[in-house]
């Protein structure tokens, strides 16, 4: 089918676009961060209460808030109206009772699948409730907008989305940092540095269930979110010494990536002027023990960051769509940041209307995805195995699931990594990869016997088994889409072309008709 001028001139436009975004940007356009990524810590001084409870909070303060009973009644309600698309479950009771409600979004709610898996946990302290009326606006809009916007529909389609909107609804209905007992839920986990007694029946039920809860469900990368301040936290959250320092995790390049997705695409946190870039390290800006965030990494193997969204605890209830709207693309960037794109959109069929086809190869050709994702496999029977995965130089192990073998391994873009997949009784498998501007999809097939496999992928590429050899680069399918888009340029330019002549010669028969925008 022809296509107007007007067209033609957008999709022309657009890959213009993506030669510029690729060009470096000024430091001083993200904030003043420097190249290293590193906080220096010259914050300033730091004036918000974030550690005790706010005494001030009155009537008029939480007017316009869900109440616990509002909540439940609109997860509930959320659950009847997107049943196709999610299913509702508790994870738990709080001290007083109240259920902890989740929300799981995918096209596949409740089923395993070889899918990445992200939660959102909202309301953590009882008087930060930003948070849960935040997740239920993120809800909503996935439902609304699915198989309408290409970002939902990718993020339903491709991964299981669980929205805890609250885990302390006691807290919030005492309107106080802490639980029921009063114990602050962000300080109740065992700690690495410090395990004063790591029992974890001694918990508080709160922090029970999310323990229990990551040990049930396989999540690749998370993010808890909290009110008092404008910035993107990842670990450590302490140090071992107890000082206020730079204290960063095995992991802490990827963690810095992952935050500034967060900062980059928020409407200004990158802007900072306490936060470099709008991140911080949780050690360097003030040390806590117990976190949630740290737990999260060490024991579950998930990427925690911990998200302060508003820089009020309880803000106005007329400025929480504000909040959201600010949020919005930084909660959906980091979520989608886990979607496998590099063999998805191969299979995909794209929807039917024109710009949102040309909406979607924008997205895909601008937006970075980190990591390696795949499967592992045993040789002898073909099954996939719960294998561990490593990567050299990051002293940090993640387990593939135990019925799907499937892993998602979060990584920085732009490295060499050479990766390392091992399971009792078989014999470890090593891949050296250079990691472009996309996940890469990786599957290992482990020998119980010794003998030597050849390691697959699901893109259809081959991988250098050899660690001593030359890195493997996977540029196939990036040559593919320019390739793609050229063609289909060339392909519009003509049509236009034949379309313009065409009505040239019959201008004497049918009237000329002008391109309509719409």
């Amino acid at each position: 089918m022809a296509i107007s001028r007007l067209g033609f001139l957008s999709l022309l436009l657009l890959v213009l676009l993506r030669a510029f975004a690729s060009l470096p940007t000024q430091a001083a356009a993200r904030g003043g961060s420097d190249s290293s990524g590193i906080d220096n810590g010259k914050h300033g001084a730091f004036s918000r209460i974030l550690l005790e409870d706010n005494p001030e909070i009155t009537e008029e303060m939480t007017r316009g808030y869900m109440s616990n009973s509002e909540l439940e009644n609109a997860i509930q309600g959320f659950g009847n109206k997107c049943s196709n698309v999610s299913r509702i479950y508790s994870i738990g009771r709080s001290v007083n009772g109240s259920p902890l409600w989740v929300i799981e979004v995918s096209d596949k709610p409740g089923q395993k699948e070889a899918e990445p898996a992200f939660k959102f946990i909202g309301n953590v302290h009882g008087d930060e409730p930003v948070g849960r009326e935040v997740l239920m606006q993120l809800a909503y809009w996935l439902c609304d907008n699915y198989l309408k916007d290409p970002l939902a529909t990718l993020i339903v389609e491709n991964m299981h989305l669980h929205i805890l909107p609250t885990m302390n609804p006691d807290g919030f209905a005492l309107r106080r940092r802490g639980n029921a007992n009063n114990i602050d839920l962000n300080r109740d986990f065992p700690d690495q540095f410090f395990p004063i007694n790591d029992e974890i029946s001694f918990r508080q039920p709160e922090t029970r269930a999310i323990i229990n809860w990551i040990k049930q469900e396989h999540f690749t990368a998370s993010a808890s979110l909290h009110g008092g301040a404008l910035v993107a936290n990842y670990p450590w959250d302490g140090s071992r010494d107890k000082r206020k320092q730079y204290y960063g995790c095995p992991d802490d390049k990827t963690f810095r990536y992952m935050a500034s997705v967060y900062s980059q695409s928020h409407y200004n946190m990158s802007l900072s002027k306490e936060f470099k870039g709008g991140i911080t390290n949780g050690a360097l800006w003030y040390p806590i023990y117990g976190g949630m965030q740290d737990w999260n990494y060490i024991h579950g193997g998930c990427f925690e960051l911990t998200l302060e969204i508003s820089d009020l605890k309880w803000p106005k209830a007329s400025e929480l769509l504000v909040i959201w709207e600010q949020n919005k693309m930084s909660m959906l960037n980091l979520v989608a940041s886990l979607v496998k794109l590099v063999c998805g959109l191969r299979h995909r069929v794209l929807p039917s209307s024109f710009c949102t086809r040309v909406w979607i190869i924008y997205w895909y050709l601008t937006s970075c995805d980190a990591g390696v994702h795949g499967r592992i496999f045993a040789s002898d029977s073909g099954r996939p195995i719960p294998g561990s995965l490593m990567v050299k130089g990051i002293d940090s192990k993640i387990s593939a699931s135990r019925t799907l073998g499937d892993y998602h391994r979060m990584l920085t873009p732009g490295e060499t990594y050479e990766v390392v997949a091992s399971m009792e009784g078989f014999r470890p498998r090593s891949t050296r990869i250079v990691l472009e501007q996309e996940a890469m999809n990786l599957d290992f097939i482990l020998d119980p016997d010794g003998q030597k496999k050849p390691l697959h992928n699901d893109c259809g590429c081959h991988c250098d088994d050899d660690v001593g050899g030359k890195p493997f680069l996977i540029r196939e399918s990036h040559l593919w889409l320019y390739l793609l888009v050229l063609f289909v340029l060339l392909a519009l330019y003509l049509l236009s072309k034949r379309r313009r002549t065409a009505s040239k010669l019959a201008a004497h028969r049918i009237p000329l008709k002008r391109p309509v925008a719409v």
